[in-house]
């Protein structure tokens, strides 16, 4: 179990140094990521933190609550951020679980409140429409794009 502390306490400790090779080090290569804008999985959970850390220059990581037991565990950790589309100050309150397998983390999946995180980050149109799936539709294919935009532009994510 003390394994597993030391592996998530890597991650966010990595995470807040924006050092994502550091983060991607914590995963097993099989690791599956899900939140509300992403469903990855192997190489391409690499390149999601690598361009996240690459292109938020003014983000701010904190991390508590880390529990954890023989194959899972918990965190909660939150993310302060302008948002790149709107300029809006984002602070992203999120909770983390984690499988774990061979030393590693193998599943990772964060969950928040989107209509809180839309409201920050897209003002009166989140206000509007941030309970809808269209708007979590559309955020998720516009992050996706980007994405695969930037895996193409580092090859070692191919």
């Amino acid at each position: 179990m003390k394994q597993h502390e030391e592996i998530l306490n890597k991650f966010y400790s990595c995470f807040q140094k924006k050092d994502y090779k550091g983060m991607i080090e914590c995963y097993h290569p099989e690791i599956h990521f899900k939140d509300e804008v992403f469903n990855l999985n192997g190489k391409q959970v690499g390149a999601m933190w690598h361009m996240l850390c690459e292109r938020g220059k003014d983000l701010e990581i904190s991390f508590k609550a880390i529990e954890v037991n023989e194959n899972i565990g918990t965190a909660h950790w939150e993310a302060k951020y302008t948002f790149a589309q709107t300029k809006r100050k984002v602070h992203n309150k999120i909770d983390a679980q984690f499988e774990f397998q061979d030393g590693k983390i193998i599943r990772h999946s964060d969950t928040f409140n989107f209509r809180k995180w839309a409201i920050q980050a897209l003002g009166i149109r989140g206000l509007l429409i941030g309970w809808s799936a269209y708007l979590k539709k559309k955020n998720s294919q516009t992050a996706n794009s980007a994405l695969i935009k930037f895996t193409k532009e580092h090859p070692e994510y191919s």
